[in-house]
């Protein structure tokens, strides 16, 4: 883990050897909104403890990244091992959880450890945990208690130390008010949870991992690192973000693909203007009340 300076400001990364994914948004987290400083407190105080944590938040805030966090900053000194529940085929989601023996499955000549195996000494990394059909739940909770799972197809369980992390975008306590997730799979996973909060609500982080994907695309096209200018960057903090530090990602991709110059503009960014964001809610309205909304906007710098 290193630090680097963006805007002024500690920029966490990661190796490349711990993760090489297609997106570098995975690398990269900010702490310098006053949000994400408290989240930060809330993380390291969670990581040394032997619990189980939930992180809840919007997609594409980077729920993965504080995971890693909190192995790297825990004692565990097995992998981190992360699981996409939305990719496990509800078939085999048994075999690929908890693996199986050799011989469970036709053509399967040897036996495989299973997510679980390979987390064992380190940390599971269960994102959107409330994909995993209810049985399945059922099942992770008695391996997560137990200590234990049974392979498929095999006569007697393995013991595992293996350390929860999970994360999810939608409200799981609404999820088990309707019967869609275990509640005693929620409890154990409540004893530690953290809100990571919408890029939208922690706009002093914007400008700096603006910078740090601006500087990162830079390098891989071999081109120069172009300023953001004074206008661009209000337009960055002005965007309510709805794709969150993904769609950040891909906006100052653009732009720097886009832009000729040393200096990022806002029409590099194509992002809606307030005027455009309006005119999406008030589409019956006249010409003149666009034009003078219009003016209105210009008069107050937007």
């Amino acid at each position: 883990m290193s630090l680097h300076e963006t805007f002024g400001q500690p920029l966490l990364t990661f190796p490349d050897s711990e993760k090489s994914p297609l997106s570098i948004r995975a690398k990269a987290l900010v702490f310098v909104d006053p949000r994400s400083r408290q989240l930060r407190e809330e993380l390291e105080a969670l990581a040394p403890k032997a619990l189980p944590v939930l992180i809840r938040g919007e997609t594409g805030t980077g729920k993965e990244l504080l995971a890693r966090h909190i192995h790297r900053a825990s004692d565990r000194t097995g992998l981190f091992v992360s699981v996409n529940c939305g990719a496990i085929s509800p078939t085999y989601a048994d075999a690929e959880l908890f693996g199986y023996a050799a011989g469970a499955y036709s053509g399967s000549a040897s036996s495989r450890a299973g997510w679980f195996g390979s987390a064992n000494g380190g940390t599971l990394y269960l994102d959107e945990i409330g994909d995993l059909p209810l049985p399945i739940q059922v099942k992770l909770l008695a391996a997560l208690e137990n200590h234990e799972v049974t392979r498929v197809g095999a006569l007697q369980p393995s013991p595992v130390d293996v350390r929860l992390v999970a994360a999810t975008s939608i409200d799981l306590a609404q999820a088990v008010a309707v019967g869609k997730f275990h509640e005693r799979l929620y409890h154990y996973l409540s004893e530690g949870r953290l809100e990571l909060p919408a890029l939208r609500e922690r706009v002093g982080d914007i400008l700096s991992l603006a910078e740090y994907f601006l500087g990162i695309y830079s390098q891989r096209l071999s081109l120069p690192v172009p300023l953001i200018s004074d206008s661009a960057q209000r337009a960055l903090e002005r965007h309510t973000w709805p794709g969150n530090t993904r769609e950040l990602e891909n906006v100052i991709h653009f732009a720097l693909l886009v832009s000729s110059g040393d200096e990022i503009l806002p029409e590099h960014l194509n992002l809606p203007t307030p005027l455009a964001l309006i005119e999406q809610f008030i589409g019956g309205s006249s010409a003149e009340e666009l034009a003078a909304l219009k003016r209105l906007l210009e008069q107050t710098g937007n």
